[in-house]
């Protein structure tokens, strides 16, 4: 059986102990490092708070996807072009903004997998409030993936702040490989190391990963979501 792909934190129990912060991924306000994500957002906004407190419509999980499956993409996605990944959930949307800069090769194969509908009828298979939510896998376990691997390995300085977003790994590849499966970072700064490599930023809708970020189990700590976290779609829209 293959490996679940997870962010792999030697300080995870510090991190825990110390902030309630723990394994997945996503972050603050933006990366010091591989291109401009945007200015930094470190604090929550009541709406935020208010959908967190219970916004996200009851839905039953959809039928496991096949692992694999998916091609690479054959061509880069336009420099001169702004792309968006339009993430619509059943706690609500949000929009990450690719970073072509940080994550050329990864920014390319997210893009074609969203729009090929690979993320489509997909779940967040991962919550670690406070930290991390980690979705993007076709089975739903944390193990699969499209098939392919890409790898921009993110630079020394990176960080991982509120609204970075991502991209699993297991322990034993190289950073900044990556597949399908991504996290966005919820807490202040998730205090990862430069392994993971950073395809963009949370541009809109932080109020909805707050909301499933709030769907963590107290009592697994890291695991799935209380209830089930869809992606209903993912669209790109190229500006």
């Amino acid at each position: 059986m293959r490996r679940a792909l997870t962010v792999v934190l030697l300080s995870l129990l510090a991190l825990a102990a110390g902030c309630g912060s723990e394994d997945g991924g996503e972050g603050g306000g933006g990366s010091s490092s591989g291109g401009d994500l945007g200015s930094p957002r470190t604090e929550t906004s009541r709406t935020e708070t208010e959908r967190a407190g219970g916004g996200c419509e009851q839905v039953d999980a959809p039928e496991p996807k096949p692992d694999g499956g998916a091609q690479p993409p054959k061509d880069a996605l336009d420099p001169k072009a702004t792309y968006d990944v339009v993430v619509a959930t059943n706690c609500g949307d949000f929009t990450i903004r690719l970073d072509q800069q940080a994550a050329p090769e990864t920014a390319a194969s997210v893009a074609a997998l969203a729009r090929s509908g690979f993320y489509d009828g997909t779940i967040f298979h991962r919550v670690v409030s406070g930290f991390v939510i980690q979705g993007g896998d076709p089975t739903g376990t944390g193990s699969g993936g499209p098939g392919y691997s890409t790898r921009d390995k993110p630079p020394a300085d990176a960080t991982y702040t509120r609204g970075v977003v991502a991209m699993a790994k297991t322990g034993a590849e190289a950073p900044g490989t990556a597949g399908s499966q991504f996290y966005v970072v919820t807490g202040e700064d998730a205090g990862l190391p430069p392994e993971y490599a950073i395809v963009g930023e949370v541009r809109e809708g932080l109020e909805t990963t707050a909301a499933i970020d709030a769907l963590g189990d107290p009592a697994v700590g890291d695991g799935p979501p209380r209830q089930p976290v869809v992606i209903e779609s993912a669209k790109v829209v190229e500006r």
